[in-house]
Parts: structure tokens; sequence; C-alpha cells
């Protein structure tokens, strides 16, 4: 069983990360990660420089994993078991970073799991506890859990899992939710930087203001990412396109409602809507990442209907 220390930077660390997200997002920089924060006059870096399993020294055991992007291993969500796998380092099992792991799940201490959306940027989740050990297949398997299960209380982390129902359930629920927030994260992350952090239609370069939209709904959290399925839109645009104001076609222009067009309202109108009609959309710099012309198509298809 950890100590008091070890468990007080544990419970700092993930309200320091759930500060940094409000102010960052949900993507968060490895910079800042590496940085880490101060507590009791020691900094305390939450990932290491070169590795996924990560002990500060001020800690008894590991504090995080980490996946990277098209790295050695085969890290993945089951969805068959509402589990994450995440590969051993190395094929020795009696590794001291393995060893650790195994160590946290006897003693039932949570971690953060940071799961690389593109290099250099992560997706933070936590508390996140080792659920399964498997040496045959070289892994360990992970669960989120509610932050709510490890924050209330000042008895020991071990405590929190002895005679609850079923942890299982609840950590299955949590974790399938993480993942849609991981594909959500990822998506919006790629195509925003595709776009090079501006709108399509109206070239706002405030991230903070700018969603991710997709061409058509794409509800499978296991499917790619992929830039083309979507367009780098402000809020005020995405909302538009969401309620078919207006539709990109298929050689790029927009094509603006025609109740839109001849409508009477203020400035915000004649300048977010009406004067965009006929223009052409910006576009990512690779032709790869192009919105897919059949989406468009599709959406537009669905767009006359609604006009």
């Amino acid at each position: 069983m950890i100590g008091g220390a070890d468990r007080s930077i544990r419970l700092a660390a993930f309200e320091w990360l759930t500060e940094l997200r409000g102010g960052l997002g949900e993507v968060l920089p490895r910079a800042t990660l590496l940085r880490g924060f101060e507590h009791e006059g020691s900094r305390i870096g939450l990932m290491s420089p070169a590795q996924g399993i990560w002990k500060p020294a001020a800690c008894e055991l590991p504090l995080s994993i980490a996946t990277t992007v098209r790295g050695p291993y085969t890290d993945a969500f089951d969805q068959n078991t509402g589990r994450i796998r995440y590969s051993y380092r190395g094929t020795d099992p009696s590794h001291r970073d393995n060893r650790g792991l195994r160590q946290v799940m006897r003693d039932r201490v949570p971690l953060v799991y940071f799961h690389a959306v593109t290099p250099g940027n992560y997706l933070p989740a936590y508390p996140v506890f080792v659920v399964e050990d498997e040496p045959a297949a070289l892994r360990f398997s992970v669960q989120v859990d509610d932050i709510a299960a490890v924050s209330t209380t000042t008895r020991s982390f071990a405590q929190h899992a002895i005679g609850e129902d079923d942890p299982d359930a609840r950590r299955a629920y949590i974790t399938a939710t993480v993942q849609r927030r991981l594909h959500q994260a990822a998506f919006r992350d790629r195509v925003t930087r595709a776009y090079r952090e501006m709108c399509a239609l109206c070239r706002l370069r405030h991230p903070e203001l700018l969603d991710a939209a997709h061409i058509t709904p794409d509800l499978d959290p296991t499917s790619d990412p992929v830039v083309s399925i979507g367009l780098s839109l402000c809020k005020l645009h995405h909302a538009a396109f969401d309620r078919f104001f207006y539709a990109v076609r298929p050689d790029y222009r927009i094509e603006v409602r025609a109740s839109i067009l001849h409508e009477t309202d203020g400035p915000m109108l004649i300048v977010g809507l009406q004067r965009i009609h006929g223009e052409r959309i910006h576009l990512p710099g690779r032709t790869e990442q192009y919105p897919d012309p059949t989406r468009l198509e599709r959406r537009y298809e669905l767009f006359r209907e609604a006009s």
C-alpha cells in the first residue's frame, strides 16, 4: 500500500490536469506534461521524456502510462471487454516498469493514461486502474474510472475498490465514453491543424472558437479520424452547417439557402452567411486532406431536400 505522500501527489496530479484542460482544452502538449506542476516544493513531471511508463522520483509506484503515434506497441481499446490494452515495456515481464504496473494493480493504485492524438499532443484520462496482467500477451488491461472514486475521502485507494458491487461494469462504461471523447478530440485536432487552425469559410484564427465538423455523420469510435471527412469551421459556421443554412458543394463552392439570402437581419447575417454565397472554401495544404467530394455530394443532396 502506498504512503500518504504518493497518494497526495496523485490527487494533486488529477486536480492539476483538470485545471489545465479547462484552460487548454482536451488535448495537451507534451512539453507542458513533461514540465509538470509544483507540489510541496518539488516539481512533479507527468510523463517520461523517453518511455511510456513513468514513475517520478517522489512516487513509490508509476504515476502515468502513455501511448505513442505509430509506436512499436499495439495499445488499443478492446470493444468486447470495455478495457484498454497496454503493452509491457519490452518483452521481459520482470522489467522494473512492468513490475511497477503489476504492483499498481495489486494495490489498486490509480494512474493517468495519456493517449497520443498526434505527435507531441495527448488526451489524458484519469483515474485509470490496471485490472489484469496478461504475461502471455505481454500486456496489461486498463480501465478508466470516475474521478469521484478516488477524490472524496482520505482513505487509501485500495479501500475504495473493496466491497463494491460491480466496479468493472462502471469502469467499462466510462472507458467507452473516454474512447468516444478521444475519437472526437483526435478528429478535431487533426482537422483544425490541416486547415492551419482557421475556419474554412471566414478564416477566423482563434482555436478556441474552432470545431471539426463531420461532413456526414461518423459515429464509429473505432474509425480512423481522417481529415478528409471533415471541415474546420468556427462555431457560427458549424451551427449553420448542421442546420443546412448552407452547403459546401463538391466543387468546394459555398451555396447559401435561398431563404437565408433573402432574409433581413443584422450585420452578422450579411457578413457571416450572405456574403460567402458562391465563395470557394479555404482548403488544406495537402490534396489528400481536401474534403471528400462523395461525402460533400451526399451532404449537398440533404441540403437541397431541406431547402
